[in-house]
């Protein structure tokens, strides 16, 4: 039966209550949050409203930083007071009200010299609502949050740790036509040699094949490191038996994670393997610095280029002397040439000249 409620009387069912001052700033606070886009179920989560700086102090003092913030939260509820002011109190606890009012979203000034200088907080346009999340549940939140990032942590480091153990036998370059079923049956002598652990066989879309190794169920608790211990004390025999049954040209230890990809191989620790290792091995030589000389000294670099100077001036006397060369054999031929000619006019009119006489002697010989 509901309260006041009767076969005469209706009670309290069509009242309603009326808003008090409470329930109006409530209405208020709820309005402010909604224009100045502040969603108010993000405080109620891990959210933490406070600053570092207010956390860490708060920590240091919990007990006088809980009486301030009792007394932050009372002026925030009360909507008739405008200012708050505080006792007189040293430089650190009024550093701690300052970043205190700033998270609540108030104003702070210092005001008096010391010793009573004192912090005063008002209240101003900007102020919504105190947080909704106390300094003792936000320290709480952040001690929470550090521990689960250590062990986040330490978890990375752990699988990482594991992930680095050998946990497989790598196959490549396998035979033609090999399969699961006679890579069992020839290994089986090995692979069940081992108690405790049982042995996958998968062919990669590499035209490689892995042997992993793992615990033999679920409920066997075997550690990274003694499974990297067993694989390395097959790996001998192993190789001796895929050698002789030629069913790989080699078989060495790698590391698998859960979906079959290769984090490490055994070959990668030497310096006589292709792939990635081979690439860092015939990386560019470091950078050095330049070498500074003193004043007088030449660098390589300076008799360097004094040398190819020099080069080049001997060539071009070089180039000089046999144009000087070519043109004096040019010049040499035309007057060759003139001299011949010169001398071919000579010895012809002296020919003309002794036909001539030749002539006058004959006509004198045969006049009467």
């Amino acid at each position: 039966m509901k309260c006041g409620a009767s076969k005469t009387s209706e009670g309290n069912t069509k009242k309603s209550l009326s808003c008090d001052d409470e329930c109006s700033r409530l209405e208020r606070n709820r309005k402010l949050a909604l224009a100045l886009n502040i969603d108010p179920e993000a405080h109620k989560d891990d959210h933490v409203p406070y600053s570092t700086e207010t956390l860490r102090f708060f920590r240091e003092n919990s007990k006088w930083a809980q009486q301030q913030e009792r007394e932050f939260r009372v002026f925030a509820a009360d909507e008739a007071e405008k200012r708050l002011r505080f006792k007189p109190m040293p430089s650190h606890q009024r550093t701690f009200l300052h970043s205190l009012a700033e998270d609540f979203g108030l104003d702070s000034e210092s005001m008096d010299p010391e010793p009573h200088r004192h912090v005063a907080v008002f209240k101003t346009p900007r102020f919504v609502m105190a947080p909704m999340k106390t300094l003792a549940e936000c320290v709480r939140i952040r001690l929470n949050a550090e521990a689960a990032a250590a062990s986040a942590i330490e978890e990375q480091r752990r699988i990482r740790s594991n992930n680095d153990a050998f946990n497989a036998f790598l196959l490549t370059h396998p035979r033609f036509g090999l399969t699961v079923e006679e890579l069992r049956s020839e290994l089986a002598a090995h692979l069940e040699a081992t108690p405790g652990l049982a042995f996958n066989i998968s062919f990669l879309p590499s035209e490689e094949i892995v042997i992993k190794a793992g615990p033999i169920s679920a409920s066997t608790n075997i550690s990274a490191t003694s499974i990297e211990a067993a694989v390395k004390a097959m790996k001998s025999a192993m190789a001796n038996t895929i050698s002789a049954k030629k069913f790989a040209s080699s078989c060495q230890l790698c590391t698998l994670d859960p979906s079959l990809n290769i984090l490490r191989r055994e070959l990668d620790l030497s310096g006589t393997t292709d792939g990635w290792s081979r690439v860092a091995a015939n990386a560019a030589a470091p950078r050095v610095a330049p070498k500074l000389f003193g004043v007088g000294q030449k660098s390589v670099y300076t008799v360097l280029g004094s040398r190819l100077k020099e080069a080049k001036k001997k060539k071009k006397e070089e180039e000089t002397e046999k144009a000087k060369v070519e043109e004096a054999v040019v010049e040499d031929w035309e007057e060759e040439v003139r001299r011949e000619e010169e001398e071919g006019g000579r010895e012809g009119a002296e020919r003309e000249k002794s036909e001539s006489v030749n002539n006058g002697v004959e006509a004198t010989n045969l006049a009467p």
